[in-house]
């Protein structure tokens, strides 16, 4: 099958009223991973659907379908599915994971570790602040700073880690085609040209109330940690906190005067569990362990045979300085910052597995990660 036909069966399936991303994935098991299979069973077993289901798979919507691939064609458009080796690993162990997601951007920030920032749309100046100064110093630890593109402490965010000439992830609760708010428009393309926007919604859907919740899920399950900076007692920030926490994530909350009903719901955070946090070091300082075994993880996952230290048999046997493929990146590497297309090219290793080793070494202190993509060697490694 072509890797148009399968993308036109992908977009059928995705659009099928009633099948979701749980049943999708449950026919996929079932059909070993061909996406033509699932649709054909649905077809043969049709009466088991609704009715808007059977209406949809007996003739689907040919200008849909063409306007979705028409999207898909666009450079750096992508529906990454979960049967990918670099789909996400970090999703696989939330509930309902998605079965594919749309992204503009950058497709490899997805395998950086990444800490969440949410809070209130009403943020105050002292709350957005606080989200730029976080951001910032996260971003410039080697983290990608994820959020939901929404106004407020969201939008303090992205604007804060662009602002560093560092990436950022927006998950969206529309189509990727579409920007809610809009007048976060031109925040939403900055993201889209130095960072990655995420939708789990096809092209052309609309924002619905619904939609948001679904969307914080992935922001929480990205998310190696998620930071609440104000948030009301009804607020949907504490949502992505709950997630986070379902899903065995860090919590962490900034506390606020007793008399802002914006900190309300992070003194409750704080209360539930939630790690009270005065500066992003503290973050970084928890969240380091954790990004360390991500990396291993998407090593082995992308069948890269070098993980990180105390990680299997290579690195058992002296640590990733005993492993040649390691020392290979630090000699092309050189000590001029170099894009990470060039490593690409001098390595021959694929984009994915060069930034997992990439993390490693910048936790390492062996390398620093610079503004515009690349990275320099530092001068003791």
């Amino acid at each position: 099958m072509s890797e148009e036909a399968e993308l036109r069966d992908w977009l059928v399936a995705l659009r099928t009223p009633g099948l979701g991303s749980a049943g999708l994935r449950e026919r996929l098991a079932a059909a070993q991973g061909c996406i033509g299979e699932v649709l054909s069973q649905m077809r043969r077993h049709a009466s088991a659907l609704d009715a808007s289901a059977q209406a949809w798979l007996d003739e689907p919507d040919k200008e849909r379908i063409a306007a979705d691939l028409a999207w898909l064609a666009a450079p750096g458009h992508r529906l990454l599915r979960y049967t990918e080796a670099d789909f996400p690993p970090q999703l696989e162990t939330i509930s309902q994971p998605p079965a594919a997601l749309f992204l503009s951007g950058d497709a490899s920030l997805l395998l950086h570790p990444q800490v969440a920032i949410v809070g209130a749309r009403s943020a105050s100046t002292a709350g957005k602040t606080n989200a730029r100064t976080f951001a910032r110093s996260l971003a410039l630890a080697g983290f990608v700073v994820t959020s939901g593109l929404a106004d407020g402490i969201d939008a303090a965010a992205h604007e804060a880690t662009l602002d560093a000439d560092r990436p950022t992830i927006a998950v969206i609760g529309t189509g990727p085609d579409l920007v809610y708010p809009r007048k976060n428009r031109e925040l939403s393309s900055r993201v889209e040209a130095h960072g990655l926007l995420v939708s789990e919604f096809p092209p052309g859907t609309a924002a619905r109330a619904d939609h948001f919740p679904r969307r914080n899920r992935i922001i929480a399950g990205l998310s190696l940690g998620t930071l609440v900076i104000e948030a009301g007692l009804q607020s949907g920030s504490l949502i992505t906190a709950r997630l986070a926490a379902e899903h065995a994530r860090e919590v962490f909350a900034v506390p606020g005067s007793i008399h802002n009903p914006l900190a309300r719901g992070c003194h409750r955070l704080i209360r539930d569990g939630a790690r009270l946090v005065e500066s992003a070091s503290e973050i970084v300082e928890s969240l380091v362990p954790a990004a360390r075994a991500l990396g291993a993880e998407l090593a082995q996952r992308l069948e890269q045979p070098t993980v990180a230290p105390g990680k299997g048999t290579r690195a058992a046997s002296g640590g990733w300085r005993a492993d040649p493929d390691y020392q290979r990146l630090l000699d092309v590497l050189g000590h001029d910052p170099v894009a990470l297309d060039e490593l690409v090219t001098r390595t021959g290793q694929v984009a994915a597995v060069l930034s997992s080793m990439l993390l490693m070494l910048e936790l390492e202190g062996c390398v620093e990660g610079l503004p515009g993509g690349r990275y320099q060697r530092l001068p003791d490694a």
